[in-house]
């Protein structure tokens, strides 16, 4: 693995910049908060003895980054929600000038109003863009915070749980090179497209019955 990747795990600050990206990422969805945590992943992984096949000794490092992962994504999530709840008039002329940002709240905001928000809301976490669209609707929706939070926070910890066990997976299996860190990046886009046409299903069924 190049010495910019190594020295990536070995940051004393690689906590607080994954929560800064995740933490933004809800405003600004191309962030690669995602590919940022899986890389510092991996990276941790293969510096622990990971691709040795040994127990890393750095095991808490990861446990770190799955935390900070986790918690900047549910104080996003909360972010976004009570921007949205006050946004009013603003927010959904914001909303409006982006023809796939509307299309993609209505999807959501249909299956939010069926599901009553829980499993979507940790699908949506995997889904591109899903993640902010979920937080916006039920802030402008009014849902009440106690039907919101906890299936943000389950949402938080399995897409970081599974984000860093994608990095440290990849690391074990073909060792510190880049191509464990593509290898666990092309899972992590794969779960967003499995999540995102979970979420479109639902939608499209409604609509062709509406038909």
């Amino acid at each position: 693995m190049s010495l910019s990747v190594a020295a990536l795990a070995d940051s004393p600050w690689i906590c607080a910049i994954v929560a800064l990206s995740v933490l933004a990422d809800v405003f600004v969805p191309v962030l690669p908060s995602g590919v940022l945590v899986v890389t510092a992943a991996t990276a941790t992984a293969a510096g622990s003895g990971a691709a040795t096949g040994t127990v890393p000794h750095s095991a808490s490092d990861l446990v770190a980054l799955a935390l900070s992962a986790a918690t900047a994504s549910v104080l996003g999530d909360l972010v976004a929600y009570r921007v949205a709840w006050r946004g009013g008039a603003r927010l959904d002329r914001a909303i409006a000038r982006s023809r796939r940002l509307t299309t993609a709240q209505e999807r959501l905001g249909g299956a939010l109003a069926r599901s009553g928000g829980g499993l979507l809301v940790i699908i949506a976490r995997f889904a591109p863009a899903g993640r902010s669209i979920v937080s916006f609707t039920a802030g402008t929706a009014h849902r009440r915070i106690r039907e919101f939070l906890p299936w943000s926070a389950l949402a938080g910890v399995a897409w970081a749980a599974y984000s860093v066990a994608l990095g440290y997976v990849g690391a074990q299996w073909l060792g510190a090179t880049w191509l464990s860190t593509v290898v666990s990046l092309l899972a992590l886009v794969g779960a967003g497209v499995v999540a995102a046409y979970v979420i479109r299903r639902p939608a499209a069924e409604a609509r062709a019955q509406e038909a």
